[in-house]
């Protein structure tokens, strides 16, 4: 409670202008001469200029410091170490146990609320911690720093929570954010069908009036958070002789505990073992009027205003398991011996990972245009179509050459390396398939009009 506390009072004191922008470290600062002597030549003025400096990640020691990169400030270090120790101390531990059970446990849910980590960006009008989109990246970040893929904070907090405060009536914000917020309640957003994908026109699930109800039907898959939901943003048509698919779209709310809703087994994936995944059935839901998430019919445009943000996070969490990805490889390398030396003396190991690092550290300047860009409202979808399929590509390439570089060992599961390379794959497919991102992508550019 203390450390909510000490956050809440953070993101105070940034609203109100008074956060510091500078950090100042033993190797974060630089002395600039002002006397106008050339280099080597004896000082006769003993004041020097001291500049704060935060070195990028291709400048840091390793690539998860903290204290680095200018889109961050000194506020935005404290809450990142807070958050580094509850991954470490909450979630780390426990993780192998989760990924048998299929599932990480709602006591975790309710520490990560407790510890202000859940709806961080949500405005504190509507209950939420009041901070921002940068505060919300440090958890992604920080989550795939420790290589746990089973919490599903980010699509609570960032995508399930957005729609509800976005879109939502003052009843609605009023019921569900303050225990979204805690914990308590556990939030899931049912898109895809088992015939319908990336394609949301597509859809099969629908809802017709009865009196003020509504009646809904059909059936979800790959629901994240699905199994554990207690508040699920289902889409569903409501109009199917709409003058297109999409104007007969539209959103509800639908609850733990509505007769009819039912929800199907954990699915078994090939990765992301610990982050509960199931189908959802509506067999004749009667919903109260009250469970229309915004107006009706505009379902599908609420989709195209959230998904942007949606494809971000997910870029924002493959560049930073990236990050780990290779500090892991780089500390077995310096540790593993063969031909009499360790594998990080052969030249071309050394040569692997300088390709690595560079790659790496590329995609990163592009995120923190992005993360910095969403932080002010300026990042358009093109672009955060860009940041998904490049990112998650990327974590899948480096997967692949990091368990070559483990050789053996990195197709062993007790090795974290192995579990990164096959919680990647999902990246490039979720949110978007990678192909459907390069059709938006293009989309935008033969139409050749200014953002």
């Amino acid at each position: 409670m203390a450390l909510l506390n000490n956050n809440l009072s953070r993101f105070s004191s940034r609203l109100l202008g008074t956060g510091r922008n500078l950090l100042a470290t033993t190797n974060g600062k630089r002395a600039v001469g002002t006397t106008g002597r050339r280099d080597g030549e004896p000082s006769t003025e003993a004041v020097e200029e001291v500049i704060s400096f935060r070195p990028s990640t291709s400048q840091a020691p390793t690539m998860m410091d903290i204290g680095t990169r200018s889109i961050f400030n000194e506020d935005h270090d404290i809450f990142r170490t807070s958050v580094r120790k509850f991954f470490n101390e909450e979630v780390v531990p426990h993780h192998g146990k989760w990924e048998k059970e299929g599932q990480i446990s709602r006591e975790c849910w309710m520490k990560a609320g407790e510890q202000g980590l859940l709806g961080t960006d949500t405005p504190a009008e509507c209950g939420g911690i009041g901070g921002d989109f940068k505060d919300a990246s440090i958890i992604m970040e920080e989550q795939s720093y420790v290589n746990c893929s089973g919490p599903g904070f980010a699509l609570h907090s960032q995508i399930v929570m957005p729609y509800i405060t976005h879109y939502g009536t003052k009843e609605q914000i009023d019921r569900l954010i303050p225990d979204m917020v805690a914990g308590k309640k556990i939030g899931a957003i049912a898109m895809t069908e088992p015939g319908a994908g990336s394609d949301l026109q597509g859809i099969r699930t629908n809802a017709r009036k009865d009196g003020d109800d509504w009646i809904l039907n059909g059936s979800k898959t790959f629901i994240t958070n699905g199994y554990m939901s207690d508040v699920v943003v289902v889409v569903a048509v409501t109009n199917p002789n709409a003058k297109s698919a999409a104007h007969g779209i539209s959103l509800f709310l639908v609850e733990e505990g509505m007769e009819g809703f039912r929800k199907g087994r954990k699915l078994e994936k090939m990765g992301m073992k610990a982050q509960d995944t199931s189908e959802l059935f509506f067999e004749d839901v009667r919903m109260p009027a009250s469970a229309l998430l915004g107006k009706e019919g505009h379902g599908f445009y609420y989709l195209m205003n959230e998904l942007p943000q949606e494809r971000l996070l997910i870029g924002i969490m493959s560049n930073a398991n990236c990050e780990w990805q290779f500090e892991e490889t780089r500390a077995y390398l310096r540790s593993r011996k063969a031909f009499g030396k360790t594998l990080s003396n052969l030249q071309t190991i050394q040569h692997k990972l300088a390709e690595l690092k560079t790659e790496i550290c590329v995609a990163r300047a592009f995120t923190d245009q992005c993360i910095d860009l969403h932080a002010v409202g300026k990042l358009d979808g093109g672009m955060a179509s860009m940041n998904k399929y490049w990112m998650s590509d990327l974590q899948n390439r480096i997967a692949y050459q990091c368990v070559q570089l483990h050789g053996g060992w990195g197709y062993m599961w007790e090795y974290p390396i192995a579990k990164s390379y096959v919680d990647a794959k999902v990246q490039t497919i979720y949110g978007g398939s990678n192909e459907i991102m390069k059709e938006l992508i293009s989309r935008q550019i033969v139409a050749d009009k200014r953002v």
